[in-house]
């Protein structure tokens, strides 16, 4: 069903609304990007990594220590991320050092946190 055979069925409640919001909704490109986004978040591996750098910079033999898992998986979880340019690499001699990309992605890891625990002592 296509968007004017789902519009053609349906009575517009408040016209003024979804002018508003339609002038200003994210193209399909857009949404699809931002859904492609958040399906990163998905794994918990991922998570837990994006959690550990927003604590400290951290190289992949670290990363692994303190998740238990080896330096193969975690580096396979870093790559995705660096993709998806959620962390960045800084490299001093021989090591490379991970961090969260950038102040928007430790907004949207400490965010989430917070939200978590404020619904949990409701």
């Amino acid at each position: 069903m296509g968007q004017s055979e789902a519009s053609s069925d349906v009575d517009v409640i408040h016209a003024d609304i979804v002018e508003k919001v339609k002038k200003d909704f994210p193209s399909n490109q857009l949404i699809n990007t931002l859904s492609d986004f958040f399906k990163i978040f998905g794994d918990t591996t991922r998570v837990k990594i994006m959690c550990a750098l927003d604590k400290s910079e951290m190289c992949v033999g670290d990363i692994s220590v303190l998740l238990d898992m080896t330096v193969s998986a975690v580096s396979h979880q870093l790559k995705i991320l660096r993709d998806a340019s959620l962390v960045k690499t800084k490299r001093q001699g021989k090591v490379v050092f991970y961090s969260l990309a950038d102040e928007h992605v430790q907004r949207i890891i400490e965010c989430g946190i917070e939200h978590i625990l404020e619904k949990e002592s409701e």
